[in-house]
């Protein structure tokens, strides 16, 4: 894992105690999910969504696959999707390339493809997307609610054993303000924290 990726992760693992405890009882929703599949030894599949895949669902995505690296937990595959395709927010890849990652656009459309690498040679591929595009998996997996709007406009998402809304305020509110980038900032830590919180209970 590219170093200042790991001492982020062991810095936000520090700080557990800033979740409050009602956020820790729905996150070990999540990690008992998890444990579950892995007990039968299946894929762990989570699929993170909000509104239109643009900013926290993909952060989603990135952080949980970092959190299952760092804490060594196998065969978890992370996805995003949203209620509407837009694009990947620069502002949210600024922020992860502030944290240490290395992105990589492997297209120049309106709706990019990019390859978030964690390590040499792991990493996300995270693109806007419908929650049910065929990029995702359309069984076997939970859908985590990143934003409020979509937890409000998906009541029913076909074929997840797991529906969960761990809702997160949109960093879009401070685009184009003196305070975007340390919002943006802050969104990525605190989800990050709560998918490390996630994974360090599975291995308890």
């Amino acid at each position: 894992m590219f170093q200042p990726i790991k001492e982020r992760c062991a810095a936000l693992a520090n700080n557990f105690k800033e979740i409050p405890a009602a956020r820790k009882q729905l996150l070990e929703k999540i990690a008992d999910y998890i444990k579950v599949k892995q007990s039968a030894n299946e894929t762990i599949n989570l699929i993170y969504v909000c509104t239109h895949n643009s900013r926290r669902s993909h952060l989603g995505q990135v952080w949980a696959a970092v959190a299952a690296a760092y804490y060594g937990v196998n065969n978890v595959h992370t996805f995003s999707g949203g209620t509407e395709a837009t694009a990947f927010n620069p502002n949210a890849i600024n922020a992860l390339t502030a944290a240490g990652f290395t992105i990589q656009k492997t297209d120049e459309s309106n709706n990019p493809v990019y390859n978030v690498f964690f390590t040499e040679d792991k990493f996300s591929t995270c693109f806007s997307k419908l929650y049910n595009h065929e990029a995702n998996p359309t069984q076997n997996f939970a859908a985590v609610m990143t934003c409020s709007d979509a937890d409000e406009n998906c009541p029913f998402i076909p074929g997840c054993d797991l529906r969960i809304g761990t809702t997160y305020n949109d960093p879009k509110a401070f685009d184009n303000t003196i305070l975007q980038n340390e919002k943006y900032t802050e969104r990525s830590n605190q989800i990050a924290m709560e998918c490390l919180y996630v994974f360090s209970k599975v291995v308890e």
